[in-house]
Formats: structure tokens, C-alpha cells, sequence
């Protein structure tokens, strides 16, 4: 499974979350402690907020820990609201164009977890796509055809229903081709002004998910990024949360 974060506050740099702390993001690529497995070197990607509409993004096939540039990047990129992530392969090539954050106008997207039998799912998914979007399709993952479905069913006006209308009709189609491995959903995504995390799975077994809400902001992570854990929420199974620009978090309900 993979490793991300996010952060929604006020301007910091990047390697403040993702390189700096004793269990930074690029640790956590090397010796993850709530994931299936402890590496996660199949490749990263960070995406960021500046003064325009549309997020800058720079992803690697390289690990994390190995990549120079990356590190280069968090230590002068300062941002209000950016996205980080590390990848551990779940059956799809290890190519840039499968890293996240997936990237859609002024949408990201980031998943942690799987469609169970991705291969056999995988042409009925992409007919989700609508035309329109579906030339932007670039990778092969299972995460970035489920943000291309939910961006053609209104992610920007019905963020919360557009992605659970996808999820109903996959876990629909796995079930009619008798696909017994499970969905498992733990996902964060933005519109550059409000960020969603959530954390379900079809198992009741859904991928670890923990914000935290300080002083400057809020952080949403796989795992707590330092040793104060008692300050790190976990978001339940079949939770979520939304968080503004200059405001605390909501919780709702995601089923």
C-alpha cells in the first residue's frame, strides 16, 4: 500500500511535512509501520497550490529517499495547500504516469488501496470515462479511472457523491463477476480551496488514515509523521472529512 499526505494552512515549506520530520514522508517510503508493505519505493509525486488556479505537480519513478531533486523542491517551494506521495505498485507499472497525485484541471487526487482484480475490472472502468476526459487518461491505475469517473459526475459540484456513486457502481460490477478481493478506498483530493479525505473499504479493512489540526493548518497523513501520535485523529472506517482554506475540519459520514 502506499504513503501520502496533505496539508491545508498557511503557507509552509514543503519539507517541513515531507522531508524533515523523524517520520517524514520519504521515511515512511523506506520504513513505513501501517502498511502491508514497509517500503514504498515504486515512485512519488507532490502536487502544489501557488498564485494560479491550476496546481503544480512534479512526480519520479525513483524512490523517494533517492531522489535529490525531490528534496531540492520541498526546500524551497513554500505552499498554502499541497499534496505528497509515495507508491508501492498494486499490480500496474512503475511509470511516472502511474504516480500520484493525479492531476485535473484545478483538481488533485491522491488513493491509497486497490479495486480488487483490477485486470479483469479494469476495460469496464475505463468505459466510465466520459470522451472528454478520457484523452487526459494517462496512466494505468485503478486510482486515476476512478478520479476520471468521479471529475464526469460532478466532482466539483457534488464532491462527496460524485465519488461514491463511482465506488457503488465498481463494487457493483465486482460483485457481479464474482470478485471476492476487496475495494479499499483511502483517498484525499482538493479543488485548490477545500480538501476531502476519506477511509473506507467493502472489507471493513480500509488503509490507515490520521489528520491533525495545529496552529498553522490542517495535515492529513497515512501515518503520523512524528512521535507525538496521542495528537494524531484516526479517521474511522466509513469517515471522512472537509476542510477549508483558513478553517478547521468537518466530519461526515461516507458509505
Amino acid at each position: 500500500m502506499c504513503r501520502f499526505l496533505a496539508y491545508c494552512g498557511e503557507p509552509v515549506l514543503l519539507e517541513s511535512l515531507v522531508c524533515t520530520p523523524c517520520h517524514s514522508l520519504i521515511e515512511q517510503s523506506m520504513h513505513a509501520s501501517e502498511a502491508k508493505t514497509e517500503t514504498n519505493g515504486d515512485g512519488f509525486g507532490v502536487g502544489w497550490y501557488s498564485d494560479r488556479v491550476e496546481p503544480g505537480r512534479y512526480c519520479e519513478v525513483r524512490p523517494a529517499w533517492s531522489d535529490e531533486n525531490l528534496q531540492s523542491i520541498c526546500g524551497h517551494v513554500r505552499s498554502h495547500l499541497f499534496f505528497a506521495h509515495v507508491r508501492a505498485a498494486t499490480g500496474t507499472a512503475v511509470s511516472r504516469a502511474n504516480c500520484h497525485p493525479f492531476k485535473s484541471g484545478r483538481f488533485l487526487f491522491m488513493h491509497n488501496g486497490q479495486v480488487g482484480d483490477w485486470s479483469k475490472l479494469r476495460r469496464r472502468v475505463e468505459a466510465m470515462i466520459p470522451d472528454h476526459l478520457y484523452a487526459s487518461r494517462t496512466g494505468t491505475t485503478d486510482s486515476e479511472a476512478i478520479f476520471l469517473t468521479a471529475m464526469g459526475r460532478g466532482l466539483d459540484s457534488d464532491p462527496v457523491g460524485a465519488v461514491q456513486s463511482v465506488l457503488a457502481d465498481i463494487h457493483d460490477d465486482m460483485k457481479s463477476s464474482g470478485i471476492r478481493a476487496p475495494l479499499r478506498f483511502t483517498a484525499t483530493w482538493t479543488d485548490g480551496e477545500r480538501v476531502w479525505a476519506v477511509r473506507w473499504a467493502s472489507d471493513n479493512k480500509p488503509p490507515s488514515l490520521y489528520w491533525r489540526y495545529t496552529d498553522s493548518g490542517l495535515i492529513v497523513v497515512s501515518e503520523p509523521v512524528d512521535s507525538q501520535r496521542e495528537c494524531w485523529q484516526p479517521v474511522p472506517n466509513g469517515g471522512g472529512l472537509v476542510a477549508r482554506l483558513g478553517g478547521g475540519p468537518e466530519a461526515f459520514s461516507f458509505h
